[in-house]
């Protein structure tokens, strides 16, 4: 992994690709350069032009330096201050978050090329994704001034491509409580651990005949099954981790078009993907304990320890310090007044709106009926091991049986991954929902979704 000295010397070095067709400004380009690569003296110089000038379309450029730089964060903060009006903000992180705040601050064009060279001195690997036409303003559906680098290059984080799998009576790597993502799909069962998938964070794979990603993002908590055949291609995407990270969650790339795409919402985000309305279709997918998965799942196949790369598949060992925190890794503006940043919800995004349940709903219930934009359904969930799948019930009201589910028509039912079916062969389909970080969810949809209270 690149260190901080590493790509000042690569920017210093001019090893960096350079961009072409950049509508710029050659001085205020190289003030951002010099912030980075320049001598004592050309940063203090630069930083003193920049508040001279006092226009905030540096503000971009200047958070971008500050997490490289070897030059003192404090002086690129109180410039920042001198032309934003900004006083409460000190690091990085704090400036990061005041730029999700003001997306009416519209960089410099210059600050294109400038972000660009810094992502290409990390990894030239980067330049796939980074054509000059894809990174501007008007072809791009997020900001490019909110897309960080995650800390690793291009595949740094390595998907499983149809992975190998195992009988159940096989996976004697896994301890009882082990959470595992479950997907069944057309009577084909499969579990994923997260002590795997938590090193690798996606995996494409033919499950019940259906092209599919599974697309996890650890930073958020949630692990979200998408189906990876679009009507407009021949064959279906596949997908790896590019690197990058929007508001703390993953951007994830096709390898057919090299386009970034959001984990959280299925989306292209820059690239030739943009260019069409796509939107991933998702798949339901469960968060169960092993043994709870195996016994409702007794022909499910289990996810290999061969996968073909040396990680600690332990677990608790990835990112066990995250997951046990409160902390945010990454900058992330997220509404704390209901919902704690890193507390679990269970989100639905279908039937043309958002809904979002905190898990702490099922504490003292493992039932709710509830509703989205008028769509009656059914939740079943444990919050201890964030386990919730989503039904439709029409005009039924469900309660907990002793051995199934109870409709107030007289009726019992069974649970299965695809439909809640009745005592006499009737079926409630299932509804794709994931679990996520509140932060995650609050950020991406915020005032677009719904919060059930309880």
């Amino acid at each position: 992994m690149p260190t901080r000295r590493d790509i000042t010397a690569l920017l210093a070095a001019s090893l960096m690709i350079p961009g072409q067709g950049f509508s710029q400004s050659v001085d205020l380009y190289q003030l951002q350069r010099d912030l980075i690569n320049g001598t004592p003296a050309e940063f203090f110089a630069a930083l003193e032009t920049i508040k001279q000038r006092g226009l905030p379309d540096m503000a971009a450029g200047l958070i971008a330096s500050m997490r490289f730089t070897n030059g003192p964060n404090s002086n690129i903060s109180k410039a920042l201050s001198a032309i934003t009006g900004e006083k409460d903000a000190q690091s990085w992180f704090d400036w990061m978050l005041w730029q999700e705040r003001n997306p009416q601050v519209i960089p410099d064009p210059s600050f294109i090329k400038f972000k660009r060279e810094i992502f290409l001195a990390i990894d030239p690997n980067f330049k796939i994704f980074l054509d000059p036409q894809d990174i501007q303003p008007d072809a791009m559906r997020i900001r490019l001034e909110e897309i960080t680098w995650g800390g690793v290059r291009k595949d740094g984080i390595p998907s499983l491509d149809a992975p190998d799998l195992i009988r159940a009576d096989e996976a004697d790597y896994l301890q009882s409580d082990d959470l595992v993502f479950g997907v069944e799909i057309n009577g084909d069962a499969r579990a994923y651990p997260l002590r795997i998938m938590g090193w690798h964070e996606m995996f494409n794979d033919v499950i019940g005949g259906v092209p599919v990603a599974l697309a996890y993002c650890t930073l958020c908590g949630s692990g979200i099954l998408f189906e990876t055949k679009l009507a407009s291609e021949h064959d279906p995407l596949i997908f790896g981790s590019s690197g990058f990270l929007y508001r703390s969650n993953k951007l994830m790339f096709d390898r057919t078009t090299h386009s970034l795409w959001s984990q959280f919402t299925g989306e292209p985000v820059s690239g030739p993907m943009t260019r069409q309305k796509h939107v991933l279709v998702q798949r339901p997918i469960v968060i169960d304990t092993w043994t709870s998965w195996h016994a409702a799942n007794p022909t499910t196949r289990v996810l290999s320890l061969n996968t073909g790369f040396d990680r600690d598949y332990g677990s608790g060992v990835v990112y066990n310090d995250y997951f046990t925190s409160n902390y945010l890794m990454f900058p992330v503006d997220v509404d704390q007044g209901k919902v704690a940043q890193k507390d679990f919800v269970f989100g639905i995004r279908q039937f043309g709106g958002a809904k979002a349940w905190p898990l702490d709903a099922f504490r003292n219930t493992p039932l709710i009926n509830d509703e989205i934009l008028g769509r009656q359904i059914v939740l079943i969930g444990d919050a201890e091991t964030r386990t919730v799948r989503a039904f439709e019930r029409g005009t039924r009201r469900f309660e907990v049986g002793l051995t199934s589910l109870t409709s107030d028509d007289d009726l019992d039912w069974s649970i299965t991954e695809t439909a809640l079916i009745s005592s006499e062969g009737q079926k409630l389909p299932r509804v794709a929902g994931h679990i996520a970080y509140w932060f995650a969810w609050n950020s991406y949809l915020a005032a677009n979704s719904e919060l059930y209270e309880h």
